[in-house]
């Protein structure tokens, strides 16, 4: 498998089940302004939607969005307990998470590493980024992950997102559950290291 991937972009969160997974791949990094692989090939030929992650199976086929790459990979080491498999509310549970963090977190930081966004589109996601961390806050609060004791896919998504808030002054520090949640998830071994690998850390 190789995953296409920008350093600290989304696909960081893949990256991370890539390296929690313990199974065999390869990187190669894009600049999604010119939309070339480190390689020199044309990246729009590789996905045609011309953003990351993608992951290009051992079979040929090309998968892409996070939340279904991380599915996938937890889905091929079922042992690793990435993603729930048996108890099938629990997977929805983890389906409903990564839908809030995609579409409620991922989505509002977007207009602050937009130039066209106006400052009137980035007060309007930073008032709805606030709420949906207080949420989000709260309800780690009595949680060691989001699923309860047990790391998931849902954890390294919103680990990713969650460090975005430095680029753009955002004090986690009003919501202390937060960054004891980013502490915790960033000990693992497998964080650290595709953390490295993207020259995060």
């Amino acid at each position: 498998m190789k995953l296409f991937y920008k350093a600290g972009a989304c696909s960081l969160a893949s990256h991370i089940v890539l390296e929690e997974s313990g199974l065999a791949y390869e990187t190669e990094a894009v600049d999604l302004k010119t939309k070339v692989t480190t390689d020199g090939a044309d990246f729009t030929r590789i996905n045609a939607k011309g953003y990351v992650p993608a992951l290009l199976l051992d079979s040929g086929e090309l998968l892409t969005e996070g939340p279904a790459i991380m599915q996938y990979v937890a889905d091929q080491v079922p042992a690793k307990h990435l993603a729930p498999l048996a108890d099938a509310m629990t997977r929805y549970r983890l389906q409903s998470w990564l839908t809030f963090i995609g579409t409620e977190l991922h989505k509002n930081f977007s207009p602050f590493f937009n130039p066209a966004a106006s400052s009137d589109w980035k007060a309007a996601a930073l008032a709805s980024l606030e709420r949906r961390l207080a949420y989000t806050a709260q309800y780690l609060d009595d949680k060691q992950f989001l699923l309860g004791d047990e790391f998931s896919i849902g954890d390294a998504y919103l680990f990713t997102v969650l460090g975005w808030a430095q680029h753009i002054d955002l004090d986690l520090g009003k919501w202390p559950a937060l960054p004891a949640y980013q502490a915790r998830v960033g000990t693992r071994p497998g964080v650290q290291a595709a953390m490295k690998a993207e020259g995060l850390i």
